[in-house]
């Protein structure tokens, strides 16, 4: 089996302004790296749906949903908060990568690729139940694991966050009870920074380890060895979702952690690992930060070169 790359143009289209870090140029930067590697000849490429108002409702208020179909502008930007706009095609990217994570899973859960890596934006892992926040409109990773276990049939998903800023929206949504039985989170990221969440008195199925500034790969590799595997193991995750942020890494100036690509290689192969344990190789990535382009594109490649076993 392959592993399947989802994407789409609409996701090129939404950008919220001049000098903003969460830019077009992004995405293009992945693809042509996965270009440049060779590796959309060696991938199941796809286009992503358009996610709809009742897949975002599994995770998001109704009337958050509904206030951000209705107040799509026609023409100029709508400011959602201070960190993010919509722009005429903000709707449509934002479904699309929201759609990209249920595509995967349905990928995944067919067999018809073993894995998937959704190279979309906006991001999505700030978005809360009720309000957007740090870039991001919809929870992709959160809207895929609520459509995993009551479209699936799952029981039990994990939600992987390596972004070096708190999932903050999908800890929100998770933490409520009726999902602890059924998503273990598990993520590191830099503290104290944006968004200033994680430590305090988490959740029981989340597994938080924050990291002091300038730490890089030994510390990333604890957390996951020491911290991570052990909660994981007792989960016994049936699909693994990866909140695949790529700002952690050393060269990522709105970042301050030390991450390299072999890093990111080590990780991934960690959890390939896990899910041959438990998920029967199961895993759905998708695309959060990471806003050094060069070192975005080379992450990216090394982490889906390591899904796909090139």
């Amino acid at each position: 089996m392959t592993t399947a790359y989802i994407t789409h143009p609409d996701c090129l289209r939404h950008e919220m302004g001049p000098g903003h870090p969460e830019c077009p140029e992004r995405l293009v930067a992945v693809n042509e790296q996965m270009r440049a590697a060779g590796l959309l000849d060696e991938l199941r490429c796809l286009e992503a749906p358009l996610a709809e108002a009742e897949d975002l409702a599994r995770v998001h208020k109704s009337s958050y949903v509904d206030l951000i179909f209705e107040n799509a502008p026609a023409e100029g930007y709508v400011r959602l908060d201070p960190d993010t706009a919509m722009n005429p095609h903000s709707l449509a990217a934002a479904r699309r990568a929201a759609g990209a994570g249920l595509l995967g899973v349905d990928e995944v859960m067919s067999g018809r690729a073993a894995n998937a890596f959704c190279a979309v934006r906006p991001c999505g892992h700030h978005a809360t139940r009720g309000r957007s926040m740090g870039f991001c409109i919809f929870n992709n990773i959160g809207v895929a694991a609520a459509y995993a276990l009551e479209r699936a049939g799952l029981e039990r998903v994990a939600v992987i966050d390596f972004d070096v800023h708190h999932g903050n929206g999908t800890e929100d949504m998770f933490s409520a009870p009726e999902w602890q039985d059924r998503v273990l989170m598990a993520s590191f990221f830099q503290h104290p920074f944006y968004p200033y969440s994680g430590t305090e008195d988490p959740a029981p199925n989340m597994v938080n380890v924050p990291l002091a500034a300038g730490s890089g790969g030994a510390a990333a590799r604890k957390a996951v060895e020491q911290e991570w595997l052990p909660a994981l193991d007792a989960f016994k995750p049936q699909l693994l979702l990866i909140s695949a942020g790529f700002d952690a890494h050393r060269e990522d100036l709105l970042g301050g952690l030390a991450l390299v690509e072999d890093d990111y290689v080590w990780i991934t192969r960690e959890l390939m690992e896990l899910a041959a344990r438990h998920s029967e190789r199961r895993i759905v990535s998708m695309l959060e930060g990471g806003y050094n382009l060069s070192a975005l594109g080379r992450s990216a490649v090394a982490h889906v070169k390591a899904l796909a076993e090139l």
